[in-house]
C-alpha cells in the first residue's frame, strides 16, 4: 500500500467546504467523516486504521479528516460530544455512525453494512522498447537492401549502423558507393566527418592507456588528442570537447593546430546545436 494509495482518497474538512466535500460529493461517493483531534489518543489509533481500509476499498468511500479544534462550529453542527467520532454520510445524509476506537474487525463489519472494496485499479505497464544493437541494425539493413536493392536511403543507413559497430573500412565502402544525391546528405556528411576521425585513431593506444597518459602528464598533446577522438567516437562528446579545449587554451600552435581542426571536425559530426554552439563560443573566446 502506497502513500498516494492512501492520500489520493483521504482528504481534510473545512467549514467552508463541507458542504461541497462531503454533501455534494456524497451523491456519487460515501465519505466517511473522522472528527479527531491531536491531543487524543484514541484518535492515533483509529486514523491510521482508518486510513488503511480506505486504500484497501479503492475509491468506493472517501476519508474526509476534521480537526474539531479547529472547526469547533463543524463539530457543534454535527453535536459532537466525544472523539473519535465517525459519521458516514451517502446520498447527501448521516447515514450511520459510531463513537471510540473500535477495533479493525469491528470497523472492517461496520464498512460492510454499507459499502464494498472496489477492484484496485490495473495500471498499465508501459514496456520500454528493446533498443536495437548494431549488429542487429546491420542485419536488419542488409535484408531490407537485398530486398530493396535499388533504394539508396538504406545503403546510407547501413553505413551509419556499420559505424556504430565499429565496422570503419566497411562503413566508408558503403558511403563511398552512394549515389550523388545522398553523398550529399547532413547524414552522409556527418558520418564522413567521423570517419576521419576514426582514421585519426590508427596507431592510437586504448582509452585506458591514453587517461593514464594524460594523468601522468597534462602536457602530453599526442595523449590529449586522441583521448578526445576516442570519447568524441564513443559518445561521450562533451569530455572529448573538453580535451580538444585544453589543447587550444594551453598549447594552440601544437601540430599546426590541430586542436582547432578538431574541434571543427567534432562540430560536424554533431547533431546538438546547444551543445555545439556553446563550444563554438569556447573556442572563439580563446581565438580572438
Amino acid at each position: 500500500m502506497t502513500d498516494t494509495a492512501i492520500t489520493s482518497h483521504v482528504f481534510d474538512v473545512e467549514q467552508e467546504t463541507f458542504e461541497t466535500d462531503v454533501l455534494q460529493a456524497s451523491l456519487t461517493t460515501p465519505v466517511l467523516v473522522d472528527f479527531w483531534a491531536s491531543w487524543c489518543e484514541p484518535c492515533k489509533t483509529l486514523g491510521p486504521m482508518l486510513e488503511k481500509l480506505t486504500a484497501e476499498y479503492h475509491g468506493a468511500f472517501r476519508l474526509g479528516k476534521v480537526d474539531v479544534d479547529k472547526q469547533q462550529e463543524l463539530a457543534s453542527m454535527f453535536g459532537i460530544r466525544s472523539i473519535p467520532t465517525v459519521m458516514l454520510v451517502k446520498d447527501g445524509q448521516v447515514l450511520d455512525g459510531f463513537a471510540g476506537a473500535l477495533p479493525e474487525g469491528q470497523l472492517r463489519e461496520f464498512l460492510s453494512r454499507h459499502v464494498q472494496p472496489l477492484e484496485a485499479p490495473v495500471e498499465e505497464v508501459v514496456e520500454e522498447p528493446v533498443k536495437e544493437t548494431p549488429e542487429q541494425a546491420i542485419g536488419r539493413l542488409q535484408q531490407a537492401i537485398a530486398m530493396e536493392p535499388d533504394k539508396a536511403e538504406l545503403k546510407l543507413d547501413l553505413a551509419v549502423a556499420l559505424m556504430r559497430a565499429g565496422q570503419i573500412s566497411a562503413a566508408e565502402a558503403e558511403l563511398d558507393a552512394l549515389p550523388i544525391n545522398l553523398a550529399t546528405d547532413a547524414r552522409a556528411q556527418r558520418l564522413r566527418s567521423e570517419l576521419e576521425l576514426a582514421h585519426a585513431l590508427k596507431d592510437a593506444p586504448p582509452l585506458p592507456e591514453l587517461q593514464r597518459r594524460v594523468q601522468a602528464d597534462d602536457t602530453d598533446w599526442e595523449a590529449r588528442d586522441w583521448l578526445g577522438v576516442r570519447l568524441l567516437l564513443e559518445g561521450d562528446a562533451v569530455a572529448g570537447l573538453d580535451q580538444f579545449l585544453a589543447i587550444l587554451q594551453r598549447n594552440r600552435a601544437w601540430n599546426e593546430g590541430q586542436a582547432k581542426k578538431r574541434l571543427l571536425a567534432a562540430f560536424a559530426t554533431l547533431d546538438d546545436a546547444e551543445l555545439v554552439g556553446r563550444y563554438r563560443r569556447k573556442m572563439a573566446s580563446l581565438l580572438f
